[in-house]
């Protein structure tokens, strides 16, 4: 008996077969006889039995080497995650070329961020970095696939926005928004504009883009807008697609006090039937209320929350609310400013006093004094004289004494009515826009990092985000999946039990507490962050080994430690 292998092409493949055959003589012919058909075995097996049959004797400890290795273990998660959230076919519900780049895409971005080009040479078998290029079936593809992919993905993005508001959002539902953006140092397009920089890097454009997420942070949809543009100005056409989009006509809008204004309230919320708000007021406003007595000081002797009414806000809830916390942090920050503005100032008043080459005209000091009064942002408390030869100043202690009142508070602002929602679900509903921000800070920075942005294409820089977007969804479903190891806290519900007030600051539970001061979980392995736990799954590889004296390769993956394997199981992933 011995194996035998034979190829046939059927439709311009090629297809392998391996058949265990016995020959015998009839009438003084030799003639072949197929026993067995092992295709389906694995090629080490195979190889095994080709070798047992021939040498006739059992083997001895078969010689190999490994050919190469793949980081693999990484891969497999998350590929295996995103089957079972459904991703998959939310990208596509057909098998496809263009499904495949994009997942392939996901999965690189979630373990080494690059730009498309670096993730097409990961694609390549010949410089393949992890495993995704042969398990996707993407190693011969070209960059010029990966660029179609990403237009293709821009023309799919109405339709997959659809299919997660869909498995997502429903009637009556949360949805929490919020606007960011990203500096942009390539060749300037058409979103590229000066505005806010919210990075905080001066001298560069930017775009800036909304994410639209459900009450958990999960997120649904994003949109890319011009640099320059306002918060408030981009969340029309948010309304826009969840009403007609996603065919989702009661909605609670949530967003900060710069995203839903009160001009924004009276010419775009106020009398459409099934659009509520919750938001908050400015400082301004709050300032107003206590000057008109409509907040009364006195009542947060003993409680850190109160609902008003105003005449100025007829028809609306106002919910005013005293953190002692935030009021001591935040006269702490405002001393420590303002000592920092006292001794610059004091060196500019020192400079137009000396004897050598003093400090002179007005405007030469004036420049001096606004950079200082920049840096520090703390003008509004200092009254300043600027003469020709000399420069005077005081801190208004009035100015500070009156901000000092209003230091921890806060008034939540809203066109639920009580019944359907009490003072407290409201302001926790509205802190839930830290969820937002959680997102934002993975995406751009810790996990993701959406920047920079090596596009030049309005479509591709739109493209761009919305992959980011989508890779952001698979790790918001990992770091729940994994929160036991990871630092996050998976008892909060004994946390909101610890917790005294909604508006208090948010508390731990215990075995979070513990976590953070051991660095360690329940079963003593060491807490993980979700990058480094999925460097951790890269250690597993994928090996292609290969017998001595034989063409034929197979793959063997490294066996997980027990730490990797409580990881895989958790998220029911098998190698």
């Amino acid at each position: 008996m011995y194996v035998v292998t034979t190829k046939r092409q059927y439709k311009g493949k090629t297809y392998t077969n391996y058949l265990i055959q016995q020959s015998y003589r009839e009438e003084g012919k030799v003639k072949h006889k197929t026993l067995s058909n092992i295709t389906h075995l694995p090629a080490d097996l195979i190889e095994v039995i080709r070798r047992r049959l021939k040498e006739g004797r059992p083997l001895a400890a078969p010689g190999f080497s490994i050919k190469r290795s793949l980081p693999h273990g990484h891969v497999a998660t998350i590929l295996q995650t995103m089957r079972d959230i459904g991703l998959d076919s939310v990208i596509a519900s057909k098998l496809g070329r263009n499904r495949d780049i994009i997942t392939g895409l996901i999965v690189q971005r979630l373990i080494r961020p690059g730009s498309k080009l670096d993730g097409y040479r990961g694609f390549r078998s010949e410089s393949a970095t992890t495993s995704v290029g042969k398990e996707l079936n993407l190693e011969a593809i070209s960059h010029n696939q990966v660029y179609q992919a990403m237009d293709w993905l821009l023309e799919s993005q109405p339709r997959i926005e659809k299919k997660l508001a869909r498995k997502h959002l429903k009637g009556g539902t949360i949805l929490l928004y919020d606007l960011s953006g990203s500096y942009y140092t390539g060749q300037t397009s058409d979103l590229v504009r000066y505005g806010y920089n919210r990075d905080g890097k001066k001298g560069y454009p930017q775009i800036v883009y909304g994410l639209l997420c459900d009450s958990e942070g999960c997120p649904v949809a994003v949109e890319v807008f011009s640099g320059n543009t306002p918060d408030s100005e981009s969340m029309p056409e948010q309304i826009e697609k969840v009403r007609r989009r996603f065919g989702i006509k009661q909605v609670v809008w949530v967003g900060d006090r710069g995203m839903i204004t009160g001009k924004f309230i009276s010419e775009e919320l106020s009398g459409h039937e099934g659009l509520d708000w919750i938001t908050a007021l400015r400082g301004g406003q709050v300032r107003k209320l206590v000057n008109q007595q409509a907040i009364q000081l006195s009542l947060f002797d003993k409680q850190d929350m109160v609902e008003i009414e105003s005449k100025d806000y007829a028809g609306e809830r106002l919910i005013v609310c005293k953190n002692p916390l935030l009021a001591e942090e935040r006269s702490r920050n405002r001393q420590q400013l303002l000592e920092a503005t006292r001794k610059e100032l004091d060196k500019i008043v020192a400079a137009t006093q000396r004897k050598h080459k003093p400090l002179r005209g007005q405007d030469a000091i004036g420049v001096k004094v606004g950079k200082v009064i920049n840096k520090y942002k703390m003008g509004k408390h200092i009254n300043y004289s600027i003469e020709k030869a000399s420069f005077t100043y005081q801190i208004d202690r009035d100015s500070v004494a009156e901000e000092e009142m209003l230091d921890g508070l806060y008034v939540i602002r809203t066109s639920l009515p009580r019944s359907s929602y009490s003072p407290e679900q409201t302001v926790e509903t509205y802190k839930s826009l830290s969820h937002v921000e959680w997102a934002f800070r993975t995406i751009k920075t810790t996990l993701l990092q959406i920047r920079p942005i090596y596009h030049w294409d309005d479509k591709r820089i739109r493209a761009h985000v919305f992959l980011c977007m989508l890779a952001y969804y698979v790790q918001w479903h990992l770091h729940r999946r994994l929160a036991p190891l990871l630092y996050a806290d998976n008892q909060k519900q004994q946390a909101r039990q610890k917790r005294r007030s909604v508006v208090a600051p948010a508390q731990k539970s215990d075995d979070a507490l513990q976590k953070a001061a051991t660095h360690l979980t329940e079963e003593g392995n060491p807490v993980h962050s979700t990058e480094s736990l999925l460097n951790f799954l890269g250690t597993i590889c994928k090996n292609e080994m290969q017998y001595e004296g034989h063409q034929e390769t197979f793959s063997a993956i490294t066996e997980p430690t027990n730490e990797q394997q409580q990881i895989l199981n958790l998220l029911n992933v098998k190698l």
